[in-house]
């Protein structure tokens, strides 16, 4: 495994760990904002705190600086709440921001996905209005070219902003771990999925085990799409889209591509007694110390200070 493979799993794997914003965590009707720092220049300061507190995108053409999970954007759109086959969820948490791709590319395919049986999409977190680490939640989602986009089909009516900050998502998986929930899953999800996977610039899907064994077995396995649909911790209220690196962006760090194979053969660890039962540590690690701006590509700076 290579380093920029083995960052990449360690950071998504943080998404587990209590205290994530996930898809089900409510938002705010009346959001307050944050207090201003006393010392944002301190290098000692995380870059969570200065990038969450930016509240719109620099001016200027897009550009990506760094990785999914260390790095960050200008030049960034914010999707529409609305639009004609999609609706953005939780608004308050100020993430419905991306590069120009990842804004076309969410309204490309909501509109696709009516072909193929789904109502429209329900988007979840994409990035921050310059990307940057979360306060809360995600790891990566950094760069603007990640979302998330809820396994819950959209209502026939527009929601109220109460219903986007308070309607819970809805758990695909069983209570044990071990599949998907018969009673909420369909197979307009399979093709959800898959027709996002065909995409040529979706680089990855990640999505709970349990889901990813469903995939397998109801389109029979074998399929290229298949490979780039990846099991991850978490992800059983939502699928997460990562695009590739758009062409230009020599400052953008890819991902290496996935593993041959559709994946479906090695699912094992997943579901192993370590993974869904895992023994509390005898001592309790500490916590690691956020990243502050040295982390992050140098350009970030200029990024957070732009107009």
């Amino acid at each position: 495994m290579t380093l920029s493979r083995l960052a990449c799993l360690t950071a998504l794997a943080a998404l587990a760990l209590p205290g994530a914003a996930s898809a089900q965590d409510r938002g705010s009707v009346n959001p307050k904002p944050l207090p201003p720092l006393e010392n944002p220049d301190a290098p000692s300061t995380p870059a969570k705190a200065l990038f969450g507190r930016v509240t719109r995108a620099s001016s200027g053409p897009a550009h990506i600086y760094g990785f999914y999970a260390k790095g960050c954007f200008s030049g960034g759109e914010a999707l529409p709440l609305d639009g004609p086959h999609w609706q953005v969820m939780r608004p308050s948490r100020n993430r419905m921001w991306g590069t120009p791709q990842l804004v076309d590319f969410i309204e490309r395919l909501s509109e696709n996905a009516t072909r193929v049986g789904w109502p429209g999409l329900l988007v979840g977190d994409m990035a921050q209005p310059r990307g940057g680490p979360m306060i809360t939640g995600h790891a990566s989602h950094q760069i603007g070219i990640d979302a998330d986009v809820w396994l819950t089909p959209m209502p026939d009516h527009r929601m109220s902003r109460a219903e986007r900050e308070e309607t819970s998502a809805t758990d695909m998986v069983r209570p044990d771990r071990l599949d998907i929930d018969p009673g909420v899953w369909t197979p307009q999800h399979l093709q959800l999925i898959k027709l996002t996977a065909e995409q040529p610039e979706v680089e990855r899907i990640f999505v709970n085990a349990a889901i990813k064994k469903a995939l397998c077995r109801e389109s029979g396995g074998g399929g290229r799409w298949l490979s780039k649909v990846r099991p991850m911790y978490g992800h059983n209220y939502h699928y997460h889209i990562r695009l590739s690196c758009p062409a230009g962006q020599s400052e953008c760090q890819s991902q290496d591509p996935p593993p041959t194979g559709d994946g479906c053969d090695d699912l094992s660890y997943w579901f192993s007694d370590k993974v869904l039962h895992p023994k509390p540590p005898k001592v309790a690690p500490k916590p690691k110390p956020p990243m502050t701006m040295a982390a992050l590509p140098s350009a970030c700076r200029a990024v957070l200070k732009a107009p």
